[in-house]
């Protein structure tokens, strides 16, 4: 299949073969021809499946049949998403789509000035990205109009719930057409994302190329016991000993993340910091020197656990377990991306044994433990009649055990997955 019998217009055609897109991924090849159609759609996708893309152009396809006419014009299409960071790749990733179409596509998220914003409504938008907070406080100042919106997008449904988006996303619902179109993608479909669908999509199909809270089997799982005092020490040795990738840690605590960056410094490691306290415009550089190779590491909370486009990644580190074993599967969404081979490495120390075993049961497996010589705890992670014996390695000269393959290039075919065919399923909840 390729974009070509998807039935797709030649402007955005031309955008796709000028950016090297070849052939359509399984969510795209799924989802566009029935968003095409007309019909709500629920999409099942992680990020890094081309999702972006399986709602984007199907969207701009349908804009781009009715000329835009001169002056002020209200949105026709809204997509809401949870994060600042993902507005401007979804923003960004859209203008690039549609180049060769009369077009305007604005953005607005927290954490920017609000002038810019409403001087960007007066002059007209046709396609709005917003965070669902950004975008309640321009309702209530009168300077979004929501009631010429033709088409809805949720992206990342289950990471806004999680969030506490939910009464700001009804108190849009209420802005906008009853006679609208709807595409919700969502990692997983659990039962408030069910419920909400139900609320306010009409018959929606439903497409899914993974099972819920599916892992990349090209992802290896391992861990290091370390007291937590040593844990920077540890770190610092394995980003030594591994110093041609780039790597994306993740710690607990806004201060801990600029903490260790600044460690990572002083001990010649370049590094930098993105967290919720820090501004839009903070966050950004952050996100830019990082992928621009300026920055080696990337040391960030879970507001980094979704939505960062950041391709060819081979690993992942834990500096601190999350507190939720969910999230565990949204870091590691980084990394083994698209069929690439990648590694998800944790510094687990005594205290956090218990956030071990919680996630070794989201995975359904146990976690590779492996000793590090000069970096043993005191106390056991967790008792050796937990551990099954070929699980235990003796201490280790080396920092790691490193996946058998090497990690693939961004441009790696990925698997189809389970994906239900072109005709989906119908009323989507009947798997």
């Amino acid at each position: 299949m390729t974009f070509e019998t998807l039935g797709l217009g030649p402007a955005l055609l031309r955008a796709l073969a000028e950016q090297n897109y070849t052939s359509p991924t399984p969510i795209q090849s799924e989802a566009i021809p029935l968003a095409l159609a007309g019909n709500d759609l629920l999409g099942g996708a992680q990020t890094g499946t081309g999702k972006t893309a399986a709602f984007g152009l199907p969207l701009l396809n349908r804009l781009s049949k009715v000329t835009p006419v001169n002056g002020y014009r209200k949105p026709r299409a809204l997509i809401l998403v949870p994060t600042r960071e993902l507005a401007v790749q979804v923003g960004d990733s859209l203008r690039g789509y549609a180049r060769y179409l009369r077009m305007s596509i604005g953005t607005i998220y927290g954490g920017a000035g609000m002038g810019p914003q409403t001087d960007m409504f007066r002059r007209g938008v046709d396609v709005l990205v917003a965070t669902p907070g950004r975008l309640i406080d321009h309702i209530e100042r009168g300077t979004a109009k929501l009631d010429e919106v033709e088409i809805l997008v949720l992206d990342e449904a289950d990471r806004m719930l999680d969030m506490g988006f939910l009464p700001a996303i009804k108190r849009v619902l209420q802005r906008l057409p009853r006679e609208r179109q709807t595409l919700l993608f969502s990692a997983t479909f659990e039962t408030e994302i069910k419920k909400l669908a139900l609320e306010f999509m009409r018959n929606p199909y439903q497409v899914q190329v993974a099972a819920n809270n599916t892992i990349a089997e090209t992802i290896a799982h391992r861990a290091h016991p370390v007291d937590t005092a040593r844990k920077r020490d540890l770190l610092v040795q394995i980003l030594s000993q591994r110093h041609t990738e780039q790597v994306l840690v993740f710690g607990r605590t806004k201060h801990g993340c600029n903490r260790l960056a600044e460690q990572l410094e002083e001990a010649g490691l370049s590094a930098v910091a993105i967290h919720g306290n820090k501004s839009q415009a903070q966050r950004q550089k952050a996100l830019n020197a990082f992928k621009a190779g300026k920055a080696r590491v990337l040391v960030a909370t879970d507001v980094a656990a979704r939505g960062l486009d950041i391709p060819d990644l081979p690993l992942v580190i834990n500096f601190d377990l999350p507190m939720v074993a969910e999230d565990y599967i949204h870091r590691i969404g980084r990394t083994g991306r698209n069929g690439a081979t990648g590694e998800a490495l944790s510094l687990v120390s005594p205290d956090e044994g218990g956030l071990l075993k919680q996630i070794q049961h989201v995975l359904k497996k146990d976690v590779e433990l492996i000793e590090i010589e000069g970096f043993v705890p005191q106390r056991s992670v967790r008792s050796s009649s937990d551990v099954p014996s070929q699980q235990r390695r003796k201490p280790a000269h080396r920092p790691h055990g490193k996946p058998p393959v090497r990690h693939a290039h961004a441009g790696a075919k990925a698997p189809r997955g389970t994906g239900q065919g072109r005709g989906g399923s119908r009323n989507g909840f009947a798997r």
